[in-house]
């Protein structure tokens, strides 16, 4: 089975998405964006449709007057413009966002390189049940299997607990089922 190989080949575009979005956030920081900025949200006006106006200014300038560049209204409607308008002081930390998102990457490479980690060791360490077959409608088939040894199910290692469990919920599905055929049987 080749699932080690698929696995790789899924690794390997999302590994390159990490290095594009590492560089994006590099080329980010050489274009120098502000932290600060105001942004003035202007409805429409008579003939003048709606616009969003963003400026990096102080707090005290964050104003119509002073972000609205050029102003689409004539001189004698500047200020009731202006009233109509609703400016807002925005700050924000580009530092914590790109340390968010590193974080969020590493995670993400660290499940990744897991995953690929189970993929291939998964087949390694799994022991195949020879004796498992499908469950038919003969009451043979659970004759068939040997029984799993109780002190076998409980294991040490957190894989033996799992497989235990697995074999103790199999066990329960084939005795429902059997169950389940029995009554099939009496009501036919």
């Amino acid at each position: 089975m080749s699932s080690g190989r698929g696995a790789s080949w899924t690794f390997i575009p999302t590994a390159a998405v990490t290095v594009f979005l590492l560089n994006a956030v590099v080329v980010a920081e050489a274009k120098n964006f502000e932290d600060v900025r105001c942004k003035c949200i202007c409805p429409p006006y008579r003939n003048i449709t709606g616009h969003i106006y963003n400026r990096n200014v102080t707090q005290k300038d964050c104003n119509c007057l002073h972000v609205v560049e050029p102003m689409p209204v004539p001189g004698h409607d500047v200020e009731a413009y202006c009233l109509l308008c609703e400016c807002k002081y925005e700050e924000r930390s580009s530092n914590t966002i790109k340390v968010t998102i590193i974080i969020y990457l590493s995670v993400v490479g660290a499940l990744l390189l897991y995953m690929l980690f189970l993929l291939l060791v998964d087949p390694l360490i799994r022991k195949h049940d020879t004796y498992t077959q499908p469950l038919h409608n003969e009451e043979d088939s659970e004759e068939m299997r040997p029984q799993v040894d109780n002190s076998q199910a409980k294991g040490n290692t957190v894989l033996e607990r799992v497989e235990g469990a697995q074999q103790r919920w199999k066990k329960q599905v084939q005795e429902q089922r059997k169950t389940v055929f029995d009554r099939h049987k009496m009501l036919s």
